[in-house]
C-alpha cells in the first residue's frame, strides 16, 4: 500500500470501505470493486487481514490500527511492551523518543504508561500509520520522519531503539547489519537508553554496565533488552509474563549449578531462565541441582509451581534405546505422546512416526542426559 492510499483509507469513504472490508466473506472484493477501486479494495482487504492476525498482539486496540506485513511482524507483543513502559514509569523519567518507531506499537505503550512518547522513521508511511494507531487507541504522541542517528536527544529522558534486524539479502544475523547500526547503539549506553534486541544476543556483546533482560510471554522467549543509565539495575535478568502475572529472577539470585541425582521431580526452566544464565537460581529455589552439568533440567525431591518453569513428577524411567523403547510404550498401551528433548539429537516429530505408537493411553516423554547418560522419562506435570 502506498501512502496516498493510505491517507484515503482514513477518510469517510475510507473508513466506510474498511467496514465494509471486515464484513465481507469474499476474499476478493468483488462486490466492493463496484463501488471502489481494485487498490483501494486490496488495500482495506489487506488491513482486514491484518487487524485480525494483530489481536494476538495488540488485542482490542487491533481492531482500530493499521499495519504493514513487515510491521505486523516486526512489533512488540502489547504485554511485552507495557512492561519496558512500565520500568521507565517506575524509575521516575516521563519522555521518550523512539528510534524507530514502526507503525507506533511501542508508543502506544509509552503513553499507556503516562509517559510523553515521540517517534520518529525513515519510512513516511510507517510513520502515519503509527500517529493514526496512537489515536485509534486513545492516546497522545507526535510522530515524525527522519533518521535516528542525527536526532538530538537531550529533551527526551530516555532514548529507545528496536533495530532493524533485516535486510534487502533478509535476516540480520550479526549487529553489524542492523539498522541503526550496533556502533550507534552502543553509544546511546551513554545515557538513560532501553535496546530491544533478539534473544540470541551473545553475551560477550553487552558492554559493562548494561543490564541485558530477557523477557519471556506465554512461555516463549520474545526479546531481549538492554539497559543503561538509571534504568539499569543488575547484570542479567529473565522476566516471565504469564496469565498469573510478572516475575522476574536476577543474577542477584543467582547460585552455583550443582548436578545431583534424579530426584521425584523435574523442572524444565523457562527460555528466559536460561538464556540469563540464571538456571542455578531456579534450582535453588526448588532445592534441588542440574540433572547435568550441560543441561538446562532441575531435579528435586520436593514438589513446587514456580513461574520459571514447568513442573513435572517422575513417574519412571523407560528404556532409552528406541526399539526397547517401543516395547515399553506399547506395554503400557501409549498412543498419544508428547515428546520433549534436550541435548539429544533427534526430532521429536520424527521419532513419534518410527515408535508407532498404539493405545488408549496418554504421556509425557522427556529425553535428555543424566549425569552424562542417555535416559528417558515419562512424566507428568503438576
Amino acid at each position: 500500500m502506498d501512502l496516498e492510499t493510505f491517507r484515503w483509507l482514513l477518510t469517510e469513504s475510507g473508513q466506510q470501505l474498511l467496514a465494509e472490508a471486515g464484513q465481507t466473506s469474499d476474499p476478493e472484493g468483488r462486490q466492493l470493486r463496484r463501488t471502489y477501486t481494485g487498490e483501494q479494495v486490496a488495500a482495506a482487504l489487506t488491513q482486514a487481514e491484518l487487524r485480525t492476525k494483530a489481536q494476538g498482539k495488540f488485542g482490542d486496540f487491533a481492531t482500530g490500527m493499521y499495519f504493514t506485513h513487515d510491521a505486523l511482524e516486526q512489533a512488540t507483543r502489547l504485554s511485552v511492551s507495557r512492561h519496558r513502559a512500565a520500568r521507565v514509569q517506575a524509575a521516575g523519567l516521563e519522555t521518550v523518543i523512539d528510534l524507530g518507531c514502526g507503525i507506533g506499537g511501542d508508543l502506544i505503550a509509552f503513553a499507556l504508561a503516562g509517559l510523553t512518547a515521540a517517534g520518529i522513521d525513515l519510512d513516511p508511511l510507517r510513520v502515519e500509520m503509527a500517529q493514526a494507531n496512537l489515536a485509534a487507541a486513545g492516546v497522545g504522541g507526535a510522530t515524525m520522519v527522519a533518521d535516528a542517528t542525527t536526532i538530538n536527544l537531550d529533551p527526551f529522558d530516555v532514548a529507545f531503539a528496536d533495530p532493524a534486524r533485516r535486510t534487502a539479502r533478509g535476516r540480520a544475523f550479526t549487529p553489524d547489519d542492523w539498522q541503526p547500526s550496533w556502533d550507534f547503539i552502543t553509544k546511546l549506553f551513554a545515557r538513560d537508553a532501553v535496546v530491544k534486541t533478539a534473544p540470541g544476543i551473545d553475551h560477550g556483546l553487552i558492554p559493562e554496565g548494561v543490564e541485558a533482560e530477557w523477557v519471556s510471554e506465554g512461555g516463549e522467549v520474545k526479546e531481549a533488552a538492554l539497559w543503561s543509565g538509571r534504568l539499569a539495575s543488575v547484570r542479567r535478568r529473565a522476566t516471565v509474563i504469564g496469565d498469573s502475572g510478572l516475575a522476574t529472577l536476577t543474577d542477584e539470585d543467582e547460585h552455583t549449578e550443582e548436578v545431583r541425582d534424579l530426584g521425584r521431580c523435574l523442572y524444565e526452566p523457562d527460555g528466559a531462565v536460561i538464556r540469563a544464565g540464571l538456571v542455578g537460581a531456579v534450582a535453588a529455589g526448588v532445592g534441588g541441582g542440574l540433572v547435568d552439568a550441560k543441561i538446562a533440567y532441575v531435579t528435586s525431591d520436593e514438589s513446587f509451581r514456580t513461574p520459571f518453569a514447568k513442573s513435572y513428577l517422575i513417574k519412571e524411567e523407560v528404556p532409552y534405546r528406541e526399539k526397547q523403547l517401543r516395547a515399553a510404550l506399547r506395554v503400557r498401551g501409549i498412543g498419544r505422546l508428547t515428546i520433549k528433548k534436550r541435548g539429544i539429537a533427534i526430532t521429536p516429530e520424527e521419532l513419534r512416526k518410527r515408535l508407532d505408537l498404539k493405545g488408549d493411553n496418554e504421556a509425557t516423554l522427556v529425553l535428555t542426559r543424566v549425569q552424562g547418560q542417555g535416559t528417558a522419562l515419562l512424566v507428568a506435570p503438576f
